[in-house]
């Protein structure tokens, strides 16, 4: 079924449908070997219409459009090009570039050029974005302007205002931004390294300090926390004597600028209470789960010893993301090809509400009613191949669930397969085999396939249940009730706990799998009922053991985005004159911040798939060998009893 689909989607599918805009005959702009390779800009006849709710229903601008090789520099109108050509003819040169093809008429009346659409009504200067050319709209102290205008007039002598063009267009992008780009681009990249090179770092402490470290970074914790509600409240007090700063978030509204957020009293109490809880939290833990700490920080020691001595598998991660990467490309190129399988399709527009035809699919030679246009609207057709695409691309999303599962599980899998070896071994490190990764993996793949793409496969369908949910609430918004929301709301609260408990279960269930080699059920029974009988040593352990890792990650995350913050601001005087300065720093701040965390994530999963699999390996050695002892003794005593009856008859006669 996997290669049908994706045959069938490539034999059907043209990804130039999406790479390429399409004119209103159906034809793609920058297409080679066609008349349009040198246009490759989407022009718009009346870009205002592009406003109209009709789009819903054409799933396309109910205007002409035209492939064109540069977009317009300069406002104009028809009106005004027919007065001007009088005088010159340089302006009809210029004007005529924008109308169709074939078309050399400047005397034409213009009612009859805007119902026979022959040339736009005016031109507005434009700039190419995602091929398309839109206005270039340019803000002036504070008002948005299209060549310092705000105002202007088409071919009728009807007022319309940049507001309208830029509701229209529905992109309104600043200049600054777009030329900045690549300087953020290079900076986050700068700040990753930094990340990598950090988390590394930690890495390696834990390996020698793994005890005093993880104490030092959860009294850091507590101390950062502490200076922040010491900090928000110093904030508080100052801002009580600012007008306006009583305003409520709400009021506000959401605004790209988050220096307006922080000039209200309300955003800082929400961060001194947020400080507040999360301190409270790690103080309770530390007094109330003291020893269950102690224990989690050994195990971490254990997990920093052995990956200190298989340092390999810190670096296999990198092959779950080239995995992944092909998992999503696959998906992605899959569902291009799904999306533009279909044959063009055209619809009629009219500015007649009278004309029966509109809204109709049609052909473009056929005949319509006066000014009526047949434009191309979007890529359809009636087949029973188009019929079901959208049950295509539900089984694409499937099949790219089940393999991103499949990739996370083969390196769980592998990963307890060495951390395993490394457990059972005797003398550390002379009796850890050789290539000990390479060897799991090739296990993983050659014994334990069909026990991982199960349990992918479980896990999966459960995901895909969860996103129909969320797709269906998106289609109800606005036609449903209380009842229907209260379902809604409860299924998929359902489907979150279900998919949380798979998920747990599979990490398990993949984790005994790779030690004792049994099928994924089997598997999976035994680490449940191991769990159940230490249900509170696992939920404790658990939870501190993660909670110490995430604390090890917002350290990492937290020291990167400090640095990143005065690299940004030009507040670290090495570099102060060497870097430019960033108009709006908030962007490639929160990447480097959420990619460092990130980076992070990724190292420290191997430590807790690490801490996972020696606490199973631990209590499952310490559940059989009191079983191993008493099923011994009772084969023992078996075997002394045969003994004895034995002796028993055949010296029984003589006794007598």
């Amino acid at each position: 079924m996997l290669l049908f689909t994706v045959v069938m989607t490539w034999l059907h599918g043209d990804p130039r449908k999406v790479l390429h805009p399409t004119d209103s005959y159906g034809q793609f702009c920058g297409q080679k070997e066609t008349s349009n390779e040198k246009k490759p800009i989407l022009f718009y006849f009346n870009i205002l219409k592009c406003a109209n709710p009709a789009i819903l229903i054409n799933l396309q601008c109910p205007t002409t459009q035209m492939c064109l090789s540069k977009c317009p520099d300069r406002f104009a109108t028809y009106t005004e090009m027919q007065l001007q050509h009088k005088l010159s003819k340089s302006y009809w040169e210029y004007y005529r570039q924008f109308c169709k093809p074939g078309f050399n008429n400047p005397d034409k009346p213009v009612s009859q050029v805007l119902r026979d659409e022959d040339c736009p009504s005016m031109i507005v200067p434009s700039r190419p974005f995602l091929q398309r050319c839109l206005p270039d709209f340019i803000t002036l102290n504070g008002t948005v302007t299209v060549a310092n205008r705000t105002s202007f007039k088409d071919a009728l002598e009807m007022a319309h205002t940049v507001t309208e063009l830029e509701h229209a267009a529905k992109n309104k992008c600043d200049r600054m931004w777009l030329v900045n780009m690549t300087l953020y681009l290079c900076m986050c990249a700068r700040g990753l390294l930094v990340a990598l090179a950090v988390s590394l770092l930690f890495i390696l402490l834990l390996r020698f300090t793994a005890g005093t470290l993880l104490w030092a970074t959860i009294i850091t914790v507590i101390l950062l926390l502490a200076y922040g509600m010491w900090y928000c409240s110093m904030v508080l007090s100052q801002l009580r004597h600012t007008a306006g700063s009583e305003v409520a978030i709400v009021e506000v509204g959401l605004h790209t600028d988050l220096h307006v957020y922080l000039q209200l009293t309300q955003t800082w109490i929400i961060l001194l209470v947020s400080l507040g809880l999360a301190e409270a939290s790690i103080l309770l833990m530390l007094i109330f789960l003291r020893r269950r700490v102690r224990v989690a920080i050994a195990l971490l020691r254990e997990a920093s010893k052995a990956i200190g001595y298989i340092m390999s598998t810190l670096f296999f991660p990198l092959i779950t993301f080239f995995l992944v990467s092909v998992c999503v490309s696959y998906w992605a190129v899959t569902a291009v090809y799904l999306a533009s399988s279909g044959q063009a399709v055209y619809k009629v527009t009219s500015p007649d509400v009278s004309c029966p035809y509109t809204n109709r699919t049609c052909n473009p030679e056929s005949a319509l009613c006066q000014a009526s246009q047949c434009l191309f609207a979007f890529y359809g057709g009636e087949t029973s191949y188009h019929r079901h695409l959208f049950l295509l691309q539900v089984y694409n999303l499937l099949i790219f669930l089940w393999l991103l599962n499949f990739s996370l599980a083969l390196e769980q899998c592998t990963l307890a397969g060495t951390f395993a070896s490394y457990y059972w071994a005797r003398r550390k490190p002379q009796d850890i085999p050789a290539c000990p990764l390479f060897s799991s993996f090739s296990r993983a793949i050659r014994y334990h396939t069909g026990s991982l793409a199960f349990g992918a496969l479980v896990l999966s369908v459960a995901q895909l249940v969860r996103l129909i949910l969320e797709y269906l609430e998106n289609k109800l918004k606005g036609v449903d009730n209380s009842l229907s929301r209260f379902i809604m709301h409860c299924l998929k609260c359902c489907f979150w706990c279900l998919e949380k408990v798979i998920r747990y279960m599979n990490r398990n269930a993949y984790i005994m799998v790779a030690i004792y080699g049994k099928n994924f059920c089997s598997s999976a029974r035994e680490a449940f009922f191991l769990l159940m009988r230490n249900v509170v040593r696992v939920a404790v352990l658990d939870r501190v053991t993660d909670f110490l890792l995430f604390l090890g990650k917002v350290l990492i995350a937290g020291g990167v985005g400090v640095v990143a913050f005065f690299f940004f601001t030009r507040k670290i005087p090495v570099i102060q004159e060497e870097e430019p300065n960033l108009n709006y720093y908030w962007v490639p701040l929160l990447t480097v911040v959420m990619g460092a965390y990130l980076i992070a994530h990724g190292f420290f999963s191997v430590y807790a798939i690490c801490v996972d699999t020696l606490f199973l390996c631990f209590y499952r050695n310490k559940v059989q060998a009191p079983m191993v002892r008493h099923y011994f003794n009772i084969v023992i005593c078996f075997y002394l009893k045969i003994l004895e009856m034995y002796n028993a008859f055949t010296t029984g006669p003589q006794g007598l």
